[in-house]
């Protein structure tokens, strides 16, 4: 009874449309009311779940993007990835596959992604005669590396979601995303290229020369030094995966303020603001998710949905597909943070029974909740995306069939072979 509570009333909050966080703790709140334990349980619940010291690192790396989003490394970005692939056919496309890719790297978000390379990239594309179906097609699906790179905050929600499942250090899941993101980077350039030629845009121009690629190069390389950082310095021991976040934040300030001169004290005062509100609401839903997951746990809701997957099948292969697609499902109505929270205690448990990595399973979970920040109705990615390039979502879903195409082979990859996933973490053991 408690269970079908919990499951019905989270969900008739969704359809009624009362915001993730709050359907979770109502959801909760009616669960403890129907079992007759003391609603205090879910506030213990709450405070318990945001009371970790490795939370430190989601407000330090959402700052840091933010910086980098108002300091004006997006502009240099772009330039040196025209300068290496602008002269191919559909090469403004390309150019902001790279760009998207790089910048998601050293900001670690999906949303400030679109929103600094969409304001660039998407106005030039139009200008430049592409469609802006295709303009924010490729912006937005190339934003969504940002969710497997080094500096996403996301990555320390899912190892904090893995709690009392398995073991997963933050170090090993940053190793286990860069294979992946070159993958889905590759893609996302493939889809690009064939919708181009297929469409038949031109090329702009030639190959500039090394030269130039090297100057262009050059001036974004202290934006991009970030992704080193962090890496050579967990890697090293100089800091903890929590401390890297920190780091993150200086070395942005350091580059925007005093290398590249372009933070204004109104964009610094626009990130401060920005970072408290996506801080505040993560660990609002963090607080109340983990109250959720006690319902969860408690009723055995990883055990049963287990057993009924195990009813359809018992060949791995087809329980990671059903995964996939229930994530992809789950994905379309909640936001990135929420689908980690919720799916991981249900999900992770079951593919280790079948005898997936967690590793390989976080990157898997990543790749799935940030298809669904790409995918209406709460796609916030392609949502900004659609502003920007003042184009109707159902427009650009009618051709966004090749860019799904991309995500969904990297997603495979990710999932059928492990090596994509564990290659580099098992080397750094």
């Amino acid at each position: 009874m408690e269970l079908t509570v919990l499951t019905l009333s989270f969900a008739l909050f969704l359809i009624m449309g009362v915001p993730v966080a709050f359907a979770i703790g109502l959801s909760s709140v009616a669960t403890i009311v129907v079992a007759g334990l003391p609603i205090a349980v879910v506030f213990q619940k709450m405070v318990g779940g945001m009371q970790v010291f490795s939370f430190l690192a989601i407000p330090f790396f959402v700052f840091a993007g933010e910086l980098m989003l108002y300091g004006g490394i997006a502009e240099r970005i772009v330039r040196f990835a025209n300068s290496l692939v602008g002269h191919v056919r559909g090469g403004l496309g390309m150019s902001n596959v790279l760009g998207c890719t790089i910048f998601g790297g050293v900001a670690g978000s999906p949303l400030a992604d679109v929103s600094a390379m969409g304001s660039v990239m998407i106005p030039l594309m139009k200008k430049e005669g592409y469609d802006a179906d295709y303009a924010v097609n490729v912006t937005t699906h190339a934003a969504l590396v940002g969710a497997i790179m080094p500096t996403s905050h996301n990555m320390i929600i899912f190892t904090l979601a893995t709690s009392g499942i398995a073991s997963v250090s933050v170090l090993g899941l940053i190793l286990a995303g860069l294979v992946p993101a070159v993958i889905l980077t590759l893609c996302n350039l493939a889809a690009a290229y064939w919708v181009a030629v297929r469409r038949g845009y031109p090329t702009h121009g030639q190959f500039p020369g090394w030269g130039e690629v090297f100057k262009a190069f050059a001036a974004s390389l202290p934006g991009l030094l970030v992704v080193v950082i962090i890496l050579v310095g967990i890697l090293s021991g100089a800091f903890t995966a929590t401390e890297s976040a920190s780091v993150a934040v200086a070395w942005a300030l350091l580059v925007t303020v005093l290398v590249y001169r372009s933070m204004t004290l109104h964009n610094f005062l626009k990130a401060c603001a920005k970072a408290c509100k996506t801080t505040g609401v993560v660990l609002l839903l963090i607080g109340i998710s983990s109250a959720f997951g006690y319902f969860m746990a408690l009723y055995e809701v990883p055990q049963k949905t287990g057993e009924l997957m195990t009813m359809v099948s018992s060949e791995p292969w087809v329980i990671f597909l059903m995964i996939n697609v229930l994530l992809f499902i789950l994905g379309t109505f909640l936001d990135m943070a929420a689908t980690i929270l919720i799916c991981t205690p249900i999900f992770m448990p079951i593919a280790m029974q079948f005898g997936m990595d967690p590793l390989q399973f976080g990157i898997l979970m990543l790749i799935n909740c940030a298809l669904g920040l790409n995918t209406p109705p709460v796609g916030t990615v392609q949502f900004v995306g659609c502003a920007i390039g003042g184009i109707s979502v159902g427009q650009v879903m009618r051709t966004i069939a090749p860019f799904y195409g991309a995500l969904g082979m990297c997603l495979l990859l990710v999932t059928y072979v492990p090596a994509f996933s564990l290659w580099l973490p098992n080397l750094f053991k």
